[in-house]
């Protein structure tokens, strides 16, 4: 497992439920965090 370490703080807002990370263009990108829950039964 890779070793976390703080480059620098950038002062971004955090939001719940949302998933941040560095993008291939060096930016700060945000998703929205897919949670699994119950399956749905087949018809």
């Amino acid at each position: 497992m890779a070793t976390i370490i703080k480059v620098a703080k950038v002062g971004v807002k955090k939001k719940n439920g949302f998933l941040y990370f560095v993008d291939k263009k060096g930016d700060i990108s945000m998703v929205k965090m897919n949670r699994g829950g119950k399956r749905k039964k087949k018809k």
